[in-house]
């Protein structure tokens, strides 16, 4: 990795991966993993065996998903306990997926890849230019015409009904989010406090938010095409009080 890029400590610090899948458990499903696996075939219109590759994978709940269905998937996670739950998943399922620990701002793919995904609000926790070029080594992982599917925050809607905190309980252990926005670096600051077991630790992370324009831009920069905004998977159309946004893109062709 070059030195000049940002340390990952944000990555690192939002959860560990105990601490995200005990919080995360009830929300995460196997059904919503389902339905969110059956919206990305059909909005990146995955209508034949396709090589997908899978940024920011986690747990691949996704990659693994999309396997099954006979894709030949690559997932590519920074946190190795992540990928450890993912192969095993694989294993006990008999499906072959190629897990690589990585950090998405060094990838390094030629075009090789169909579709791309990134799940779960995986992107904008660096800085401009490196978010920028994330998004370029995807460019690059693409064959032309190829697709990129993601969702992230829509800075309109999450600003137009902002939350300073909000709370999770679970078996009297707490999550608490408090979060403020910097208008002037659009990035959200959270000071993620985790209390369990009795123990406290201090999780802090901050991750840039994109109004759609900025998005259509940034991608532009990228060799992207912006293709279609929706405010969920399930292709409901983006309106000014969306939280969160679905972007489709495809790559430009020479």
């Amino acid at each position: 990795m070059p030195d000049s890029f940002t340390p990952m400590t944000d990555i690192a610090n939002m959860f560990s991966v105990d601490d995200y899948m005990y919080f995360y458990a009830d929300y995460l499903t196997a059904e919503r993993s389902a339905a969110e696996t059956a919206a990305v075939v059909h909005l990146l219109e995955i209508d034949r065996p396709m090589r997908v590759l899978d940024l920011a994978c986690g747990f691949g709940r996704i990659a693994n998903r999309l396997a099954l269905l006979g894709h030949t998937v690559t997932g590519v996670e920074y946190l190795p306990g992540f990928l450890d739950i993912a192969r095993r998943e694989a294993a006990l399922n008999r499906l072959k997926v190629d897990y690589r620990q990585g950090d998405m701002r060094a990838l390094d793919f030629p075009p090789t890849f169909e579709r791309v995904v990134m799940m779960f609000n995986s992107f904008g926790y660096f800085s401009d230019d490196e978010n920028l070029l994330v998004l370029r080594n995807i460019a690059r992982a693409l064959l032309p015409g190829g697709r990129l599917g993601f969702d992230i925050a829509n800075r309109d809607g999450l600003l137009n009904d902002f939350h300073q905190h909000y709370v999770t309980e679970k078996e009297d252990n707490l999550l608490i989010n408090r979060f403020s926005f910097d208008p002037i670096s659009g990035r959200l600051s959270n000071d993620r406090i985790v209390i369990r077991d009795g123990q406290r630790r201090d999780r802090p992370f901050s991750i840039r938010l994109y109004a759609v324009t900025e998005m259509r831009a940034l991608l532009a920069g990228a060799g992207l095409a912006l293709e279609a905004v929706y405010a969920e998977w399930d292709a409901s159309p983006l309106e000014m009080s969306s939280p969160a946004m679905v972007v489709i893109a495809r790559k430009n062709t020479p």
